[in-house]
């Protein structure tokens, strides 16, 4: 246990911050949600039913739909494109490792030299991105799904005419709710990215060592 927690602590510290802070989201919108009913007149929901309303989960996958693209956005975005500077960005003027077909070897040295050879070749060389963006997508569509049901709870309350899933997605609303959170993930990578140019902090391996100059790029 002692080696599994020196291996594995960041992420399982992540992972419990997220879970801390879901149990947060769960409790008090809750709570914020039955202020809202009985401000309509209508009866409050038990725990388990707000559990399982367009609400909560409207609120949950809004923000992993921002989160996923962004991050994608980053890894692809990298590949090409530069800032001088940037421990995250790749040198300029220089050939990187990552840009080599020697990358591949990496495959076959896990013994899947003939899986990769075929269509997983492809596959596995960007399952990285693959994999962000599909969490994306898995996202976006429950965002959708859970935010259609809370726009027809809501709908209902005031006797108007409900929505498909296709009309919420159309609607200003569902772009309103997924702009608001777009804006701040791209905005909140590209102050790390420049302020990292700049800034450091010790010990971390997500800042350049202290005394490096600030036109060092890359790692």
């Amino acid at each position: 246990m002692k080696h599994f927690w020196r291996d594995n602590s960041l992420s399982i510290v992540l992972f419990g911050c997220f879970l801390a802070f879901l149990v947060g989201l769960m409790i008090t919108g809750f709570y914020y949600e039955n202020e809202e009913l009985a401000m309509h007149g209508r009866s409050s929901l038990s725990f388990g039913e707000y559990l399982m309303s367009g609400e909560f989960y409207e609120a949950v996958f809004e923000n992993w739909e921002s989160e996923f693209l962004q991050m994608g956005a980053l890894v692809v975005f990298t590949i090409w494109l530069k800032q001088k500077g940037s421990k995250d960005s790749k040198k300029i003027g220089h050939k990187e490792d990552v840009d080599t077909e020697s990358r591949y070897s990496i495959i076959k040295s896990h013994g899947l030299g003939q899986k990769a050879k075929a269509a997983g070749h492809i596959l596995y060389a960007n399952s990285l991105s693959i994999a962000l963006f599909l969490l994306f997508f898995f996202s976006f569509i429950l965002h959708a799904m859970s935010g259609t049901a809370a726009a027809n709870q809501e709908a209902m309350f005031h006797n108007e005419s409900t929505y498909s899933v296709w009309q919420y997605m159309g609607s200003a609303q569902f772009w309103f709710e997924s702009f608001q959170n777009w804006q701040s993930e791209f905005l909140s990578v590209g102050v790390l990215i420049v302020l990292s140019i700049y800034l450091r902090q010790r010990k971390s391996p997500e800042s350049k060592p202290v005394d490096a100059p600030d036109d060092k790029t890359g790692d």
